[in-house]
């Protein structure tokens, strides 16, 4: 894959993976090894997150076009070596704030819906997730429902630590949702009559609204950069939404690091040159 042509983004727009299209790959082996390589991928690069967890979903039995999917994956990541979080310092108080989005029956095979959320402590994206939902959606209200519940959760543990690590955040902790219905049920009791069929769990987020821990505010769906985390997007969309969270500048965490020649006082063990900042 070294000599092939970069790609614009991880996931064509137009085509859906499905379990059944294509024939069985005579070596499952190759395809669940590079799959593998590209989870752990994920840690520093939340702009292929929804890409590998499609084709994670076809491990058990991979066909032709899901290897020609994952290889899709490597052809974009050749494209963007240089791509990777930045991290700034922040000033406490800070914000800890999260986008939520869902795509309402997504999955051709299953039909459920897939959750993805994006938590940011300050300027600096932290957390996020692609996941598709256990349990059927009956409406978009009710996809959307479910993943604000899990960034509520994810941020709610996120202050706990971050409380116990000394750092100072403001409240309430703001969710951001695309979605009006979502937006109001978190807040209104009044459709709760409406709302029988979606599982007690999730009304978790009521409660952290009425504690005042949490507030709801609404986003308009082209200004949610969670939407990278739920849907194959088009070029010039994907590359507005991942430019949100991955830079193509040298890691941040390596900072000023620089190789220097090791004195005759001072060696390494195995007499390779130091790593001084």
């Amino acid at each position: 894959m070294l000599l092939t042509k970069p790609m614009s983004t991880p996931m064509s727009a137009k085509d859906s993976l499905t379990a059944t299209d294509g024939a069985l790959l005579d070596n499952p082996t190759e395809f669940r090894t590079l799959v593998g390589a590209l989870q752990y991928l994920t840690i520093t690069r939340p702009d292929i997150a929804f890409a590998v967890n499609s084709v994670s979903q076809f491990m058990s039995q991979p066909r032709l076009p899901h290897l020609v999917a994952v290889k899709r994956i490597l052809r974009y990541v050749k494209g963007t070596l240089g791509h990777g979080l930045s991290f700034a310092p922040q000033h406490q108080p800070v914000h800890l704030f999260a986008y939520s989005d869902a795509d309402w029956a997504g999955c051709p095979d299953s039909r459920r819906s897939t959750s993805g959320y994006l938590v940011y402590l300050g300027s600096n994206l932290i957390s996020w997730c692609s996941k598709k939902q256990p349990t059927i959606a009956r409406s978009s209200a009710e996809s959307e429902y479910r993943s604000l519940a899990h960034a509520c959760a994810e941020t709610t543990w996120l202050g706990y630590l971050l409380y116990e690590l000394g750092a100072r955040i403001q409240f309430p902790i703001l969710l951001h949702c695309d979605n009006l219905s979502a937006t109001y049920m978190a807040s209104n009791p009044v459709f709760h009559a409406r709302t029988k069929h979606i599982e007690l769990d999730y009304h978790y987020v009521r409660e952290k609204v009425a504690l005042g821990s949490h507030r709801v505010c609404f986003i308009p769906s082209v200004d949610q950069p969670a939407d990278l985390l739920t849907k194959p997007l088009h070029k010039s969309r994907h590359f507005l939404l991942s430019s949100k969270l991955v830079r193509p500048e040298p890691p941040s965490l390596r900072g000023g690091v620089r190789e220097t020649k090791s004195s005759p006082e001072i060696k390494s063990s195995n007499s390779s040159p130091l790593i001084c900042s």
